[in-house]
């Protein structure tokens, strides 16, 4: 089970990384399965016990050859009251923080990117989630990195590049979005997350950045209040997909 509780936290990490999500949401979903294979444990011994108190076997020694009659009986009460319910191991698992990038000063530079621009008064949130094919940090007005973000990107390199393609695909298989030219480079404008209840949504560039690199550029809904229209949040987007390079 522990391979299980691993896999869960890989996934919920990089998934919830986007959007800055609580840092125990990874254990809370962990410690709920956990408590789900206990209660099915619990019932599986129960069922177990109930059974064999109900029908014991009893052996007889035959020449050459050993019997086995089954012989129903009532079970004893007194018995289950005696032993009482089984322990429960509910102790949360200890906290494993996702591993990060380090310090990187003034946030222009992580990993193998450098930001050329982005918008006035913004500073690096001293946030990163970094899982090596993949990364990503953010910036804020306050560098707090328990405050919201109001620009986060996230990089996706070798094998992790097919399942940011595949996002991009299905918005273009339901024509969502629109494909952009970023100098001389190809990207896709997005408003994901958007509710059906008219849920303001996350207005995001995905960026080809050549044939091993892709760059998911995102502005947090209440950072876009700041702009005047939804023209003036692309053009900004776009401009900040111009200042990115690769330094490696």
């Amino acid at each position: 089970m522990p391979m299980l509780e691993d896999q869960l936290r890989q996934i919920m990490a990089e998934e919830t990384a986007r959007l800055h999500a609580a840092p125990d949401l990874v254990e809370r979903v962990v410690r709920s399965s956990r408590r789900k294979r206990i209660r099915g444990r619990i019932a599986t011994a129960a069922t177990s016990l109930a059974v064999a108190a109900a029908v014991p076997l009893y052996l007889t020694a035959a020449p050459g050859a050993v019997q086995t009659s089954v012989v129903s009986e009532t079970p004893d009460p007194s018995a289950s009251e005696t032993l009482g319910p089984p322990a429960i191991d509910d102790t949360p698992p200890a906290r494993s923080e996702p591993p990060t990038l380090g310090d990187l000063g003034d946030g222009k530079a992580f990993k193998h990117i450098r930001v050329g621009y982005l918008p006035d008064g913004l500073q690096w949130t001293h946030w990163s989630v970094d899982y090596g094919e993949s990364y990503t940090t953010s910036w804020n007005y306050d560098g707090d990195k328990t405050g919201f973000y109001c620009v986060q990107i996230f990089v996706y390199e070798g094998k992790t590049i097919q399942e940011v393609d595949d996002r991009v695909q299905v918005h273009r298989d339901e024509g969502e979005g629109e494909e952009v030219t970023v100098g001389d480079r190809t990207g896709y404008l997005i408003v994901q997350g958007v509710g059906e209840d008219g849920m303001k949504g996350t207005p995001t560039l995905f960026l080809n950045m050549g044939e091993q690199r892709r760059a998911e550029i995102m502005f947090s809904p209440v950072f876009v209040k700041k702009f005047r229209d939804a023209k003036a949040v692309d053009r900004e987007l776009i401009k900040i997909a111009e200042g990115l390079t690769a330094v490696d």
